[in-house]
C-alpha cells in the first residue's frame, strides 16, 4: 500500500490534512471508502488513546485491494474558533466534510466513481444515512457503533448508566446535574433556531441549536428511504451504546429491507477493540 498526503476542502474554506491509502496491486480501478469520524475533536486516526481505529482500517481494507480516505476532523483543527460560533452544527462539523472527501476520490483516476463507500463511526455513523443524501452519493453506507436515536437521547442515558455505578453522596449531587440537562433536552424543540443559538447546554460554548438542527433531521427518514447496500457493525460490549435500543432499534426500523446486513461483535467495545 501507498500513503499519499491529500487536501481537504479549498484555500476559501476550512482546509483538512487527510491521507489517501491506496493498495498496492493493480488490477483495474479501485473501490473506495471515506472514513467519518465520532464525536468531539479527532485527528485523521482517530486516535482514541493509544488506539487508532482509522489507521488500522486503512491499512487493513487495503490489503483487501480497496483505497481508504481519511482526515482531521475541522474541530480537531479549528475548534478554538469553531466552538465561539453560535450556529456549528454536525453540518459544519461532520457533513460537508465527508462530502467534499467523496468529490475528492470521484476525481482521481484510479478511483472507480461507482464504488464509493462510507464508513461512519459512532456519531459519524448515525450521520452517514444524512451525508450520502446530502451530498455523498456513495454507492453503500457502513455505520460501526451508530445510532439511530436522537444524539440527547443516548446522552441522557449514558448519564443515567454512570449514575447508577455512584456511592450515595456522589449520587445525590449527579442526580440533580443529570435532571438538569434532562430538563435542557426535553425544552430544544420548543425554541426557534435564534433562541437554541443562544441557549448553551455544555459549559461555555455547547449551544442547544447543535442538538436542535440534528434532531430535526432524524437518521430514521434517510434510513427507510435507502434502497442502496448498508451494513451496521456494533461490538456487544459497546457501553456508550445499547444493544436493545440501537442494533436492535436498527433492526426493527428497516426489519422489511433486503438490502441491510447486520453483525455484532462479541466482547468488543466502543473502538471495536477486546473489552476489558
Amino acid at each position: 500500500m501507498a500513503d499519499e498526503n491529500v487536501i481537504i476542502g479549498s484555500e476559501t474554506a476550512h482546509q483538512l490534512n487527510g491521507i489517501l491509502t491506496i493498495p498496492k496491486e493493480i488490477n483495474g480501478l479501485f473501490p473506495a471508502v471515506v472514513l467519518v469520524h465520532g464525536s468531539g475533536p479527532s485527528n485523521m486516526d482517530e486516535k482514541i488513546g493509544n488506539v487508532y481505529p482509522f489507521k488500522d482500517l486503512a491499512e487493513g481494507l487495503s490489503e483487501k485491494g480497496i483505497a481508504v480516505l481519511r482526515y482531521d476532523k475541522r474541530t480537531f483543527v479549528y475548534g478554538k474558533e469553531m466552538r465561539s460560533d453560535s450556529t456549528l452544527s454536525v453540518k459544519e462539523e461532520c457533513i460537508d466534510d465527508a462530502i467534499l472527501a467523496a468529490d475528492l476520490l470521484r476525481r482521481d483516476s484510479r478511483i472507480d466513481s461507482n464504488k464509493i463507500f462510507i464508513i461512519g463511526h459512532s456519531l459519524g455513523g448515525m450521520l452517514a444515512p444524512r451525508i450520502d443524501a446530502e451530498g455523498g452519493y456513495f454507492a453503500g453506507i457502513i455505520i460501526m457503533g451508530g445510532s439511530p436515536r436522537k444524539f440527547e437521547d443516548i446522552l441522557m442515558d449514558q448519564n443515567n448508566e454512570v449514575l447508577n455505578s455512584l456511592n450515595k453522596f456522589l449520587k445525590g449531587i449527579a442526580r440533580k446535574q443529570i435532571a438538569a440537562l434532562s430538563s435542557k433536552f426535553e425544552n430544544i424543540y420548543n425554541l426557534s433556531d435564534e433562541d437554541a443559538k443562544s441557549t448553551k447546554v455544555f459549559g461555555k460554548h455547547v449551544r442547544a441549536y447543535y442538538f436542535k438542527e440534528m434532531g430535526e433531521h432524524p437518521s430514521t427518514n434517510y434510513l427507510t428511504a435507502l434502497n442502496k447496500p448498508l451494513f451496521i457493525l456494533q461490538g456487544e460490549k459497546d457501553f456508550h451504546l445499547s444493544v436493545q435500543k440501537d442494533f436492535n432499534g436498527y433492526k426493527k426500523i428497516l426489519e422489511d429491507k433486503p438490502n441491510v446486513s447486520y453483525k455484532l461483535y462479541p466482547n468488543l467495545n466502543h473502538a471495536f477493540m477486546p473489552s476489558v
